[in-house]
């Protein structure tokens, strides 16, 4: 709604700054942003747009890829240019998934799904539900699809999760209508992993949410130096009064409340940041204290922890799901939805599993980058292989393509939609001729439609020559009108958060695409650095009185 008000009042010279506008949108409905985004370029604007999604990339004039690798790993440019430009990159991630020189595969063959164990919702009709029924079978990947506002939040967030979680789990439930779930009886217990933060304080972080920082803090307290003081698990908590920094209760920084400006938060000047008392930081492990081990990666902390197996099981399950860039420490408010929403699937792989769970997943390919979804659907599917049921609403195609069964929702959004159009494996789909999901199957991945419910059983890895017909129109729009202005944004030094004091220009009036790896730096130069800078520098010009209001922006390090 704010980008069709954007073109339509027809501003020009302005910079715009998406973060993954992509997310939650079906192929078909993405074709029409990315025909918005051109029109606010040829206005004769510049688009910087941060994207993991191949046919943004494609519609890019100019291509900005970050790497090599996340986290500390990552913060460089390994590509800049066009869309052919960045296929050369051999630095270059991204590039290897868009030359095809890495992939996701599609299965061999699709797990052989039994009927009688399904869980079949009757009758729906919440919403724009038409009365529907809809099969779900256990112990399988099962994907539902389709066009926005088609009905798969209703089906799946609005009558399916709450059934589940009132007569399996026993808990609170108040679902949209329908007639009767049956099947239930084929699960044990289900498990809704969303994208809500898992901490809203400073204090929470993917360490304690997964439990592993107890057994950190269990570790430090039995070393013979914490014995000989008598210090408890307690000692190493940064919410216990004894171990942390009293000057600053264990936040590490001080908050300075200003009359007419927003209040500032510095480092706090006795611990230093550290959050801990000077006396709790001598105990050390393998030479590392308590404050050093939470500003550790994951990464770096395996190798720490290696002969502790509880403590290197937890951390593993962290790595597993494409987390190893985080700090342990890392305050929960800082995670984006799709980083807490795999943090929570990395505490559910720490436990132990009983086999028949079924586990709900909304959109967890939210800003992933190739490569992470590939290790999060390896993640998932060794769920599946251990017999429990994993389901997920996805518009990602590399994810659609992997299911073993598939429901289609549509044929549009609103009252055009809440009906089934196909049911099945995904080249079922693909053969359906009346299903969007089984138009961008067929166009997009290396599917083989199938003829008949008999040939679906084997996936065909052949390849399909077909043409990407939904890129052209973007392409057609942006070599029809000039690219105006050949001003370019430079940016100098850029070092905000793992960004390595970075050098590049920026063309105006085109659509630039930022992608690489998760935490590899998009966000901390598109957001962090362009968007706050130019924030920072509109509101000094402001007068003092309307500055009092906005509060005082912090600079970038730029």
């Amino acid at each position: 709604i704010r980008l069709a008000g954007q073109i339509g009042c027809g501003l020009v010279g302005v910079v715009y700054i998406l973060d993954e506008p992509s997310i939650g949108l079906h192929p078909r409905d993405n074709t029409m942003l990315l025909e918005s985004l051109c029109d606010l370029r040829d206005q004769g604007n510049t688009v910087i747009v941060v994207e993991h999604d191949e046919e943004t990339m494609r519609a890019a004039d100019h291509i900005v890829d970050f790497g090599p690798g996340p986290g500390v790993r990552g913060g460089h440019i390994v590509a800049e240019g066009t869309y052919q430009n960045v296929l050369k990159a051999k630095e270059s991630v991204t590039a290897q998934f868009l030359s095809g020189k890495e992939k996701i595969e599609i299965p061999e063959t699709r797990r052989p799904l039994i009927k009688k164990e399904s869980i079949t919702i009757k009758g729906a009709k919440h919403h724009n539900l038409k009365h529907i029924d809809a099969v779900i079978p256990t112990k399988g990947f099962i994907c539902v699809t389709g066009v926005s506002g088609s009905g798969k939040s209703s089906l799946v967030n609005d009558i399916l999760w709450p059934v589940l979680n009132k007569k399996v789990n026993k808990g609170k439930g108040n679902p949209g209508a329908h007639q009767k779930v049956t099947g239930l009886e084929f699960i044990d217990k289900a498990i809704d992993i969303d994208q809500s933060p898992i901490g809203r304080t400073p204090r929470s972080n993917p360490a304690t949410y997964v439990k592993v920082f107890d057994l950190i803090r269990d570790l430090y307290a039995k070393l013979p130096d914490a014995r000989a003081r008598g210090y408890k698990a307690g000692r190493f908590s940064f919410n216990v009064a004894g171990g942390r920094c009293e000057a600053c209760e264990g936040h590490g920084a001080n908050k300075l409340e200003m009359d007419f400006l927003a209040d500032v938060w510095v480092p706090c000047p006795v611990c230093e940041g550290r959050r801990f008392h000077h006396e709790t930081l001598e105990i050390r492990y393998k030479g590392a204290n308590i404050a050093e081990v939470l500003e550790m990666d994951i990464q770096q902390a395996i190798e720490h922890f290696q002969n502790v197996p509880k403590i290197r099981k937890l951390l593993e399950s962290l790595h597993d799901v494409g987390l190893d860039y985080l700090k342990l420490g890392q305050p929960s408010p800082t995670l984006s939805g799709g980083e807490a929403q795999r943090v929570k699937l990395a505490r559910e792989l720490g436990k132990r599993s009983t086999g028949s769970t079924f586990y709900l997943l909304d959109e967890p390919t939210t800003g992933l980058h190739f490569a992470d979804v590939k290790l999060l659907l390896k993640v998932l599917h060794h769920l599946v292989d251990a017999g429990n049921t994993v389901l997920v609403v996805e518009h990602h195609l590399d994810v659609i393509k992997t299911a073993d069964w598939v429901i289609d929702l549509g044929p549009e959004g609103g009252e055009g939609g809440g009906t089934i159009l196909v049911e099945g494996t995904p080249e079922e789909v693909a053969a359906c001729a009346h299903s969007y999901t089984g138009l961008a199957l067929k166009e997009q991945t290396e599917l083989v439609p199938a003829k008949s419910a008999k040939d679906s059983k084997k996936a065909n890895a052949l390849t399909l020559n077909n043409p990407h017909l939904r890129w052209q129109s973007a392409n057609q729009k942006r070599n029809g009108k000039p690219k105006g202005d050949s001003t370019q944004i430079t940016i100098r030094g850029a070092g905000q958060h793992n960004l390595q004091n970075l050098n590049l220009q920026i063309p105006r009036n085109q659509m630039n695409v930022f992608c690489g790896p998760s935490g590899s730096g998009k966000s901390s130069l598109a957001m962090d650095t362009i968007y706050a800078e130019g924030q920072r520098r509109y509101v000094e010009s402001l007068s003092s009185y309307a500055r009092q209001f906005v509060g005082q922006m912090p600079k970038p390090k730029v």
